[in-house]
């Protein structure tokens, strides 16, 4: 069976070294500027701490906890649909409960849970919001405002939430007054430096705001994740990821892992193989204690350098840290089963068969079609891209 896959990748996990744009809203924008270093060794590295840092942990929120949590609430919506429940991992998820829309209401019930970010959604992946769940707060009641998740909602017994959804709408008017300055910056000639003081300004401005928050909501899960926004120590490569327990499951559910190895490869890298590979190496050791932890930041950065072409470090990952029978020896079937499914999407592999519905009727199998041809071009299509859904009418609608 002859089979030529051509992937058109319409989003990247990561935007890694010559790439200058903003990063992903929600819960993974970072609030610092940055830039990829034409040098590793080209900034000066000193031991001191950051005037954007400030630790949210207490012993009220210190480390993972794991316990009954009931979450329901209501939703502006005449239509009944299915109201699902993803626990986050970095980027991914992974569904974990789903229930009915009767009456505008939807009850999952009593849930075992950990602290992090979790998604819900409602008749479709697309359509959905992240939420705060921490099982010190054992009853999550949620009102939706309109069907759009997005929208406005309210979680008035939830401080976790409360102050979750007011910090999405301040780092939407950030995100927004940042991008508008750097439009201008390409052109902005002897007035580049002015601009760039006005980000600046702007970024110790924002950082001020998210240490108040931290302040008014102290011992909660959205304190802590705020903590790891910014590193303590931001130039010192050995101690980067000094300021996030590596014991604390909890980061897991969240962009915070994901977040800070992309800013630490952005520092550090220098943009070369031989950077990427010492970052990989202070990552992994500082993980290495806990392998819920390690499993979760080595297939990040295996999924980064994947989708950005880097083909040469996702073996370097493979070979060294999950295939090795000593270095691998404590993780999961999980996450070399993840790695296997990157390696089979590599040129010259097979990739995994799949079965979808067709637009016109039936399914499409997708060994079955490439059998019956002699090449197969598998186009991939992003559901949140507007040009894709301009170039394919028919798919649209079969996944609203």
């Amino acid at each position: 069976m002859k089979m030529t896959t051509l992937s058109t990748l319409l989003f990247a996990s990561w935007t890694m070294v010559a790439c200058n744009a903003d990063s992903s809203a929600g819960s993974s924008v970072s609030n610092t500027t940055e830039t990829v270093n034409e040098s590793a060794e080209a900034a000066p590295q000193t031991a001191q701490v950051s005037s954007l840092y400030k630790d949210g942990t207490n012993d009220q929120n210190r480390g993972d906890k794991v316990g009954l949590v009931r979450v329901h609430g209501t939703m502006t919506s005449s239509v009944s649909g299915d109201v699902i429940l993803y626990e986050s991992e970095s980027r991914n998820t992974s569904e974990i409960a789903r229930t009915k829309l009767v009456n505008r209401s939807f009850d999952f019930g009593e849930l075992e849970l950990g602290r992090g970010f979790f998604k819900i959604s409602y008749n479709g992946e697309t359509n959905a919001t992240d939420i705060i769940i921490n099982p010190d707060e054992p009853e999550l009641y949620i009102e939706f405002k309109s069907s759009r998740l997005s929208a406005t909602k309210s979680a008035a017994a939830s401080v976790e939430n409360t102050a979750w959804f007011a910090y999405q709408t301040k780092q939407t008017q950030h995100d927004q007054a940042i991008r508008k300055l750097r439009q201008g910056i390409k052109d902005a000639g002897a007035f580049r430096s002015r601009i760039e003081g006005q980000i600046k300004a702007k970024e110790d401005e924002f950082s001020d705001e998210q240490h108040a928050m931290m302040d008014a909501n102290p011992g909660t899960y959205f304190a802590k994740w705020l903590g790891w926004k910014n590193p303590k120590y931001p130039s010192l490569q050995g101690r980067f990821f000094e300021d996030i327990d590596p014991l604390d499951n909890s980061a897991v559910r969240s962009m915070a892992l994901s977040d800070r190895i992309q800013k630490m490869m952005r520092a550090f890298s220098g943009g070369t193989d031989s950077g990427f590979l010492a970052c990989i190496d202070l990552v992994k050791a500082h993980f290495e204690p806990n392998p819920v932890a390690l499993e979760s930041v080595l297939y990040s950065m295996l999924d980064g350098f994947y989708n950005t072409g880097k083909e040469t470090i996702c073996q370097y990952i493979l070979d060294n840290y999950i295939f090795d029978e000593d270095c691998g020896a404590d993780l999961s079937d999980a996450i070399r089963l993840r790695a296997q499914g990157i390696i089979n999407l590599q040129v010259g592999k097979t990739p995994p068969n799949f079965q979808i519905d067709k637009w016109d009727g039936g399914t499409l199998d997708l060994y079955a079609t490439a059998k019956q041809n002699e090449y197969t071009l598998i186009m991939f299509w992003a559901s949140w891209c507007h040009k894709c859904e301009q170039e394919m009418p028919n798919i649209g609608p079969m996944y609203a």
